[in-house]
């Protein structure tokens, strides 16, 4: 059977791409390729560009209450083609069903939020703010804005974090979907499109980083949304920020929990697999090291092993797997060199995933839970982000070593603590680096009303996404100040002295 090629989505239209280069999608459940993205030339980005750029006025002139009429009833779209959606997210990623269909539902829970545009855009005024002066300050949209996404999330990240606030708010949006996993947002877009969309103010494509490129310096685009890399993160941040645009860059993490002795640790420990191995591990909020008291470190070791062995591990799209495969076959080596070094390390191998099959699926990117004791400050298996189900132990005396150890880390995504003592809690919560703050919550990714709070080398920018900053990275204020003569002042025809609204001077003949 022939590859599907895909298309790119520009001014309302899925057009073939002039490329000659592509890129192999893959089914990681079964190690077959699917489907080819196109690497989109510089030519067809620029096409993008100039249909957003096209599309903003009108979009933008769209009153907020009729903009989001289309939110309204992509909301019924996006309930309506759920299982559709999750099937696509876990056929194209490999994350296990409940995991893709969550993937799919942030997506849904930021367009609720989008839906309530026409308050959040309200600006503050004051009547009066000066004798005889009064001020509003109404928010406005900007124009083009692009996204570059990551493969892990093929809904959430595009789809929710950044197209429903840009759109909502009377942007144009052009998105750099990422070529391993793009189908389950071009399946979005045509979503949008049916929802009554006009044309360009979605627009998607795929492409290399060199054609990407030219969304940080392009002078229609006004802000740059990104998810990945440390590295490419500070790249994106530092170009678009030279060439005047507006950044926000999502980054790597390696979010750790402290376990104190006092910790519920079977309920403990059942929910730190889920986030060590939700997701294979691929996500920035995974919890991929653990900072334990001695007291309790080999207890919960033992429990933890004897957990992770007992996860099923199988094919995305079978609802009964608990662990899906790995996105590819070039990150399941990465993440196998990463547990080579390790071992090289020093650290002890508890538990080893490597070599795993499943039956029936034996050309699949499988990697089973692996589990690290006695890693050591300084060992890169639990300083640096592995993105894979990989779970290391660090052992601390107490409380403040453990905390201590904690900020040390140069990521500052997530941090949990699990403990029974509401004083230790507390003090976690001031005190911790981590943007994102865990009470016996594995995983404490906040709503879409609230903002996904990165700190340290995990975010740069001054704005986060979602929530109410997610509202003002793509507005801007604007300050109108006004006063009317009174029939008096109009016959006088008196001179106003520049700063006569901003300081209350008497009138002069």
């Amino acid at each position: 059977m022939a590859v599907k090629k895909l298309q790119y989505f520009v001014g309302g239209e899925w057009l073939d791409s002039k490329t000659t280069k592509w890129m192999d999608c893959y089914d990681p459940s079964s190690g077959e390729v699917i489907a080819q993205a196109p690497q989109c030339t510089a030519a067809e980005v620029e096409q993008a560009i100039a249909c957003a750029q096209a599309a903003f006025p009108a979009w933008a002139d769209t009153s907020p209450s009729k903009r989001v009429q289309v939110l309204f009833r992509m909301k019924t779209l996006l309930d309506k083609h759920l299982d559709e959606l999750t099937y696509l997210c876990a056929k194209e990623h490999g994350k296990v069903w409940d995991e893709a269909m969550g993937d799919v539902l942030k997506v849904t829970e930021v367009v609720e939020f989008a839906c309530g545009i026409p308050h959040l855009m309200k600006g503050p005024a004051l009547m009066n703010c000066t004798s005889g002066y009064d001020t509003t300050q109404y928010v406005e949209p900007l124009g083009v804005f692009g996204g570059i996404a990551p493969w892990n999330f093929p809904a959430m990240i595009p789809m929710g974090w950044m197209a429903p606030l840009c759109i909502a708010t009377g942007n144009t949006f052009v998105l750099k979907a990422a070529s391993f996993t793009p189908q389950t947002s071009m399946r979005i877009a045509e979503l949008w499109q049916e929802a009554g969309l006009p044309a360009g103010v979605i627009n998607m494509l795929t492409c290399s980083r060199n054609e990407a490129e030219i969304l940080l310096k392009h002078p229609d685009v006004k802000g740059i949304s990104f998810v990945g890399s440390t590295s490419v993160g500070r790249h994106i941040y530092s170009t678009a920020a030279a060439a005047g645009k507006r950044v926000q860059a999502l980054t790597e993490a390696k979010n750790h929990a402290l376990i104190l002795k006092d910790a519920a640790l079977e309920r403990s420990a059942r929910g730190i697999i889920n986030s060590a191995c939700g997701c294979a591990g691929e996500r920035c909020m995974a919890l991929p090291a653990l900072v334990v008291e001695e007291e309790v470190a080999d207890e919960l070791v033992s429990l933890l092993a004897g957990m992770m062995k007992d996860l099923k591990i199988g094919a995305a799209y079978d609802k009964g797997s608990q662990l899906g495969p790995l996105v590819n076959e070039e990150h399941r080596n990465s993440v196998t060199r990463w547990i080579e070094k390790g071992v090289e390390e020093g650290a002890k191998l508890v538990l080893d995933g490597r070599g795993v099959t499943v039956p029936g699926y034996e050309k699949g990117f499988y990697m089973g839970p692996t589990l690290f004791d006695h890693v050591e400050p300084g060992m890169t298996i639990g300083d640096r982000e592995v993105f894979g189900p990989v779970l290391c132990i660090k052992r601390v005396k107490d409380f403040e070593e453990g905390l201590a150890l904690m900020n040390a880390s140069e990521f500052a995504n997530g941090s949990v603590i699990y403990t029974q003592s509401g004083y230790y809690a507390r003090e976690f919560a001031k005190r911790t680096h981590g943007g994102m703050v865990g009470i016996n919550v594995g995983i404490p990714v906040p709503l879409g009303i609230f903002g996904f709070t990165g700190h340290k080398n995990s975010f740069f920018s001054d704005l986060h996404t979602m929530g109410t900053d997610g509202v003002r990275f793509f507005t801007e204020l604007k300050s109108v100040t006004a006063h009317w003569f009174s029939e008096e002042e109009a016959r006088a025809g008196r001179v106003l002295n520049s700063w006569d609204g901003m300081i209350s001077m008497p009138a002069s003949n």
